[in-house]
């Protein structure tokens, strides 16, 4: 009898012990503001053995205390979504999961399944999840992104960048950046009193994780956003957000001033001496250290032509550029500066377009210059030799257009058709005319012929006619 309650004390000593670990754990929960499901809540079975075998893969628990639940499914490219198996055997389709109180969204490489009021128990994914997956219980998306800077410029290129974390733990599975989108906007403060009053919502930058743009490696769970901050300057709050398919996070930083582009350009046209136009290019020195300036920019002609240019030299004064002022019209000026604010941060700015009309200077004189030679020998001498009275000729006529030119060729054109046809007719007329007169003479014969026609007798009255002839001389034989 001692014996066994020998043994028997250390059993409900451990009950004991159990219970006051299970009150605390559930005390805890309660405490928190929100109930909080973090990746205790489900429990793999089985070892990696078992779960190798196709009938005992992908199997979980759920604990009875969860109310609701998102997982997350990685399979391979385009095969079919998953089935749920519930513990008691009873199977949740796809095409179903209205009817089950679930939310279900199938993409080409995932399913993202959000169940509430789980039946507590082990349940089963059946499908070609990856090996490496298993299943993912969405807990508590959080995104840490660091602030931004104090004091940043309009047109200012930034990099930032991102982590997550889920139930307090960093995501470091790779194939997790498709089920999620990451980006920052900036919304304004509607201050009248600068210039993004009464501006849209601006998305400046969205964050990749694949190792392009400044992206320094390829899935690696930190997720890196490029910004380019080509909006108003003003007071404007970022707001950095998470999308899922199934619901977004947000976090919102403190207000931050974006001031205006710090870089100043100005031009000094040519006078006609020199034969250059200065582009000059400054800074505002109470933020940005002139000395650490580099310049990195591009210039268009108006005829076209295209200069590339770049200053690099470090100097306290404006830097200048020269360009050739070999044709008026519009320059347009496109430049890039590196520098480094007074307090010692790098920063990138895309400086807006720059453009002014150029005109070469001076007046044209009458007579031509004198640059001395033998050429100015023969000039002297032509000066003094009197010349011929000038012959004033006729102001020189504008040049007509193109329709004008279309409509002058069409006239000519049609004029010396119609000329032809009146000669091609007036020679036809001729001809006619000409021939009537040797027709007409044998007019007469004809009518002639005809009245001779008209005089013969018939053969019945010629026979008649010579036998009253005949007949007086009969008689006088008689």
């Amino acid at each position: 009898m001692a014996s066994n309650s020998r043994k028997l004390i250390p059993f409900l000593t451990s009950i004991w012990l159990l219970f006051i670990a299970g009150s605390f754990s559930l005390s805890a929960q309660q405490a928190g503001d929100e109930p909080a499901v973090d990746t205790s809540a489900l429990t793999a079975l089985g070892d990696d053995y078992q779960n190798s075998i196709l009938l005992l893969r992908n199997r979980f628990r759920i604990d009875h205390e969860v109310d609701e639940v998102t997982m997350v499914f990685f399979r391979e490219f385009g095969s079919a979504p998953v089935v749920l198996v519930r513990p008691d055997g009873s199977k949740i389709f796809s095409s179903q999961a209205e009817k089950n109180n679930v939310e279900w969204y199938d993409d080409d490489t995932f399913d993202m399944i959000k169940i509430k009021n789980p039946v507590p128990g082990p349940w089963q994914a059946v499908g070609q999840v990856l090996p490496e997956s298993r299943v993912m219980v969405l807990s508590g998306i959080e995104l840490h992104a660091d602030p931004l800077p104090a004091v940043i410029f309009s047109g200012e290129v930034l990099k930032q960048t991102a982590y997550l974390t889920n139930g307090g733990k960093p995501i470091d599975y790779s194939a997790f950046r498709e089920v999620v989108d990451l980006s920052i906007e900036l919304k304004s403060t509607n201050n009248p009193n600068f210039d993004n009053f009464g501006a849209k919502d601006e998305l400046i930058a969205t964050f990749e994780d694949n190792g392009r743009g400044m992206d320094e490696a390829p899935e690696d769970g930190v997720f890196t956003g490029q910004f380019n901050l080509a909006i108003p300057s003003g007071e404007w709050r970022p707001v950095f957000t998470v999308d899922t398919p199934m619901f977004s996070r947000e976090q919102i930083d403190p207000v931050i001033m974006l001031h205006p582009n710090p870089v100043v350009l100005s031009e000094t046209l040519d006078d006609g001496q020199q034969g250059y136009h200065d582009l000059h290019i400054d800074v505002v020195r109470d933020q940005i250290d002139i000395e650490s300036l580099l310049i990195d920019g591009k210039v268009r002609f108006p005829n076209g032509d295209i200069q590339n240019f770049s200053i690099t030299e470090p100097s306290s004064e404006a830097r200048l550029h020269r360009l050739l002022a070999y044709e008026d019209g519009l320059f347009r000026v496109k430049i890039t500066a590196y520098a480094s604010t007074t307090d010692g941060r790098d920063v990138i700015l895309d400086v807006p377009e720059y453009t002014f009309l150029g005109e070469t200077g001076g007046e044209e004189s009458d007579e031509a210059p004198v640059t001395g030679g033998a050429g100015d020998l023969e000039a002297a001498l032509l000066k003094d030799t009197p010349s011929m009275p000038s012959v004033q000729l006729p102001p020189e006529e504008p040049g007509m257009d193109d329709g004008t030119m279309i409509m002058l060729i069409a006239v000519v054109n049609g004029s010396i058709i119609l000329i032809g046809v009146l000669i091609v007719g007036f020679i036809v007329w001729k001809r006619k005319k000409a021939a009537k007169p040797a027709v007409a003479p044998a007019a007469p014969q004809a009518t002639a012929g005809a009245e001779d026609k008209e005089k013969k007798p018939g053969l019945l009255a010629g026979l008649l006619s010579k036998f009253k002839k005949k007949k007086p001389d009969s008689a006088e034989k008689k």
